[in-house]
């Protein structure tokens, strides 16, 4: 960590859940590190428990764990996807049919269908 006497100030939001943060504001030694701001906040969260199929970034690009933070730096940590999104379109669409969704539920008379 830096010796400099200033302190960042860094917010660290978690995905606990589907729909689901918590955000903890924190302050940090100059020369702090992704891993430093996890382990300081009271998540219990530590690094190595973060690799396990979780994601993390600052400000919504992903970086790596000894990353060093700037001032009003947000740490996001990401959970991993259950379900892959064009999959789970696929299936909710297939479910619905074809006629009653999105651009097909108002087909012009004659029109090829999705258009």
């Amino acid at each position: 960590m830096g010796d400099g006497g200033q302190l960042l100030h860094i917010t660290v939001v978690i995905c606990v859940r589907p729909g689901g943060t918590a955000e903890y504001t924190l302050q940090l030694p100059e020369g702090a590190t992704v891993a430093d701001a996890l382990t300081a906040c009271d998540a219990g969260l530590q690094p190595p428990e973060v690799g396990k199929g979780d994601a993390v970034g600052v400000w919504g690009r992903q970086v790596a764990m000894n990353s060093s933070l700037a001032q009003g730096d947000r740490v996001e940590v990401y959970r991993a996807l259950k379900v892959d999104p064009k999959v789970a379109r696929r299936e909710r669409f297939a479910r619905q049919g074809a006629r009653t969704t999105g651009l097909f539920a108002r087909q012009r008379p004659g029109g090829k269908s999705g258009y």
